[in-house]
């Protein structure tokens, strides 16, 4: 199994250059960066930056859009990436909610991903392609595999149907996990398909109780974006406001995250908190996340996505001790 973490682009392009350099090091497989403009650096920026300093780990967008970004632009940032990084780049897209809103744009529409995941495809592969009875075609086109990232059924489909690979955002418990890989599947009708790489918040920690509070602000916007029934199958039981926290510029990406937990601490309980841990994230001691990465590869996953909380921070601690607690013991 391969093990990948996200890396927001939150420092100047050295000092994120430097942390892949010491995650490729430590024996890190993937890193990917997020692609939200007024948030963090470019991410095809750092990804080419990464590409330049380090020769082994793979680099991926987690994940950019085709809304902030025109589908051909999308395709000639990735085919440069790729050229500096041959065999190491992926391309994740997704609908692009971090990006879109800041700006007063909608997510895609799952036509709009379509569209546009067809027309990347297209020129990457050389052929000329329709933009509004304009045609064109890239340059010196690079095959660049790409990724969907998608949680609902029918955007999972269509990763299955048209990607090489699909990124699940619905974390890591069981029953939704292999639920999702089911629609993939579905929608890859029988044709050969690539990596299916799990997201997962990750903390090694023998006080999942305690921890798991820094994950409150995380089940209520999982809650208010149509993931309150979602959640309560399972058991986590989070209480919805008719206004939510304020927080900037989201609750998922707020400045102060600390003011965010303190913020959702009466809509999300402790047990909510530690269940929504145990069960959809990797959250436990060292033995236990490698036993939980041992069931997902049992189950069909190829690769974690691990994430830390919060955006403004590179994940130093998380990287740190997955390396030297769980690497040791999750084997190859």
């Amino acid at each position: 199994m391969r093990i990948g973490v996200r890396v927001p682009p939150c420092a100047p392009l050295p000092e994120l250059v430097a942390f892949v350099q010491e995650a490729e090091r430590r024996g890190f497989d993937d890193v990917w960066f997020p692609d939200s403009q007024l948030l963090w650096r470019d991410a095809f920026a750092t990804a080419a930056a990464a590409a330049e300093g380090t020769s082994r780990i793979g680099l991926g967008t987690a994940v950019t859009n085709v809304v902030t970004r025109h589908p051909s632009v999308v395709a000639g940032a990735a085919r440069t990436v790729a050229e500096l990084a041959p065999g190491r780049f992926v391309l994740g897209i997704g609908v692009g909610n971090s990006s879109v809103a800041p700006v007063g744009l909608a997510p895609s529409t799952r036509s709009g991903l379509r569209a546009g995941v067809t027309a990347i495809r297209r020129l990457l592969s050389g052929q000329e392609t329709d933009f509004g009875g304009a045609r064109a075609r890239l340059r010196d086109p690079a095959a660049v595999p790409i990724h969907v990232a998608a949680s609902g059924p029918r955007n999972l489909r269509l990763a299955g149907e048209l990607a090489d690979g699909a990124i699940l955002l619905s974390g890591v418990a069981p029953e939704p996990l292999g639920a999702a890989i089911r629609q993939v599947a579905a929608g890859a009708a029988g044709r050969e398909f690539g990596p299916i790489t799990a997201s997962a918040f990750c903390r090694v920690t023998g006080a999942v109780r305690r921890d798991a509070r820094e994950l409150k602000p995380v089940c209520l916007s999982i809650a208010a974006n149509g993931g309150a029934a979602f959640l309560e199958e399972a058991g986590v039981r989070v209480h919805v406001p008719e206004r939510l926290p304020d927080a900037r510029p989201d609750l998922l990406h707020a400045e102060s995250w600390e003011s965010a937990v303190r913020a959702c601490e009466s809509l999300v309980d402790d047990d909510a908190a530690e269940l929504f841990a145990r069960r959809f994230c990797l959250y436990g001691t060292a033995e236990e996340i490698a036993d939980r990465l041992a069931e997902l590869s049992r189950s069909g996953v190829s690769s974690v996505l691990l994430q830390h909380v919060g955006s403004y921070d590179l994940p130093r601690s998380l990287v740190a001790d997955f390396a030297d607690l769980v690497l040791p013991i999750a084997g190859p």
